[in-house]
């Protein structure tokens, strides 16, 4: 049972989300709670403003606050981490019902801003790896520091220039570099599966790209093989392979 306290907070809480609807509890002065009513939904602009400029960009300035409205008035956040805030905003505008006129792709937009910020954050500490070992036959170390994202559209060529209107489906790879820097990687359906092996489960390059012939039903898996070898090689100059894990 609510304690008295408890019941205030949580009222509280209900109207600085949605003061609109939500009548401030009795004997708080309007001034007062009008000034924390700001603070709350600037601070959560803040978060929201930061991560994604670009959606910020191409919604608009009015249709951007509105969305923000909606985001806390109607999202159930139950995270005490500010920056969870922009995961959380993602998650509404891919699960909630947003009544609001918004572009067909700015949720997919803004998941791949998101992604910015969570590979930048990721607490991953690096595998010991043999740079300069065999990955065909050696267990490959992929970047901990990554995502490997598809979409249904070419998110990365969304802008004020480019508003797409046909879905074309695209796949990036989303990593930390040795210098902390987060790089964005435009790979191939195939790449991107193949690094999908290469997560799931320890293995080598050549199991990895076995299994991908098999999946694939290719004709010449030998032929596959070399291929594979190259893209490893690739892969790992870019920094998304490290090497052979030891």
């Amino acid at each position: 049972m609510l304690r008295d306290f408890q019941k205030f907070q949580h009222e509280f809480g209900r109207h600085l989300c949605d003061p609109h609807r939500v009548p401030r509890p009795a004997g708080t002065p309007q001034r007062r709670v009008a000034v924390y009513q700001e603070l709350v939904f600037n601070n959560l602009c803040g978060f929201v403003d930061t991560c994604f400029p670009v959606c910020r960009s191409l919604a608009g300035e009015t249709r951007w606050r509105l969305l923000c409205r909606t985001f806390l008035r109607d999202w159930p956040m139950h995270t005490p981490w500010f920056r969870e805030i922009p995961r959380e905003f993602v998650r509404y505008l891919h699960e909630a019902e947003v009544r609001l006129p918004l572009p067909r792709w700015l949720p997919e937009l803004a998941h791949y801003e998101w992604a910015e910020l969570a590979v930048d954050v990721i607490d991953a500490p690096l595998p010991r790896v043999d740079p300069a070992g065999d990955l065909m036959d050696g267990t490959v170390a992929l970047n901990p520091a990554l995502m490997n994202l598809a979409y249904a559209w070419p998110v990365h060529l969304i802008g004020q220039e480019f508003r797409p209107r046909k879905r074309r489906p695209t796949h990036l790879v989303v990593y930390r570099d040795a210098d902390d820097i987060v790089r964005f990687s435009v790979v191939t359906p195939i790449t991107g599966r193949l690094i999908e092996l290469l997560a799931s489960e320890p293995t080598s390059g050549r199991r990895a790209i076995l299994h991908l012939a098999n999946q694939l039903k290719h004709p010449d898996p030998q032929k596959l093989l070399g291929f594979g070898a190259g893209l490893l090689g690739e892969l790992q100059q870019q920094g998304i392979v490290l090497g052979r894990k030891l």
